[in-house]
């Protein structure tokens, strides 16, 4: 759930209509996946210039998840 938070805060943080933002927790064994949707025009800025952004919040929620002993997936949704 704290992992959840934090990537909505940084995710809030990038988009034009925060309010909008949407994260699904999906839990497995021994993964989570993070399902996010957005405003249909903020998905670029999530994404970023050649996916930087995106690689950059998976290397945080990576870091993060690494202290629960899960590994924790982000998939950007239509």
């Amino acid at each position: 759930m704290a992992l959840k938070k934090l990537i909505k805060h940084i995710i809030q943080a990038l988009v034009d209509r925060p309010e909008l933002i949407n994260i699904s927790e999906i839990e497995g064994k021994q993964v989570t996946v993070l399902e996010i949707k957005a405003a249909k025009e903020d998905l670029g800025k999530i994404i970023g210039k050649q996916g930087r952004n995106a690689k950059v919040i998976r290397v945080i929620l990576n870091a993060a998840s690494a202290k629960t002993k899960r590994r924790t997936i982000m998939e950007i949704v239509e």
